[in-house]
């Protein structure tokens, strides 16, 4: 049975499924936005978790597609990724920055500030503004707490370098709506 999502075929290569996730609508318990930043990350890419293999941390990443693949970066913050490709292969997605558009109320309060740019503008952004915890790994992103909403438009979607990885970092797998102000980080000029 194939994963499909938002109309998004988890099944397929993470740069794919990336490139296709801008503008869709992610939602944990009702509380979310419209996704204008991701990076892919797949088990033959040294920067990936699954690089060396399955390990407990990252045994979701290598579980069925369109599950979620949660880990703390730094021992800090809480990271959501949206597996993709066969079981067993170990690639996915991260959310690297949403537009805020659902509950926003519950976002401001847990990330203790107003301003709606900053709220969920990187990856442990996101995580706190959801209220991501290890709770999540493993999830399947078709059932709640999860939903994604396919997206309305297509924008103009933003290439470039992931950000704050030490390999392969000149792989161009960063993906994001061209000139967001809700992104982590601006994308270069082309």
């Amino acid at each position: 049975m194939r994963t499909r999502l938002a109309g998004i075929d988890f099944h397929a290569n993470s740069a794919e499924v990336a490139r296709l996730l801008i503008g869709v609508t992610l939602l944990v318990d009702g509380v979310g936005g419209r996704i204008v930043e991701v990076e892919a990350y797949d088990r033959e890419d040294p920067a990936s978790h699954s690089f060396s293999g399955p390990t407990a941390r990252n045994a979701s990443m290598f579980g069925a597609p369109g599950r979620a693949y949660v880990y703390r970066s730094y021992g800090i913050h809480w990271c959501l990724n949206l597996v993709c490709r066969e079981a067993g292969h170990g690639a996915g997605v991260l959310i690297r920055a949403l537009e805020p558009t659902h509950g926003l109320d519950a976002m401001r309060a847990r990330r203790g500030m107003e301003d709606a740019r900053l709220l969920c503008s990187g990856p442990g952004r996101v995580g706190q503004a959801l209220g991501i915890d290890r709770r999540f790994d493993g999830l399947h992103l078709d059932r709640p707490p999860f939903e994604l909403l396919a997206r309305e438009s297509v924008d103009d979607v933003a290439t470039g370098p992931r950000i704050g990885i030490s390999k392969a970092r000149d792989v161009p797998w960063r993906f994001g709506v061209a000139g967001s102000c809700f992104l982590s980080k601006p994308f270069p000029r082309t």
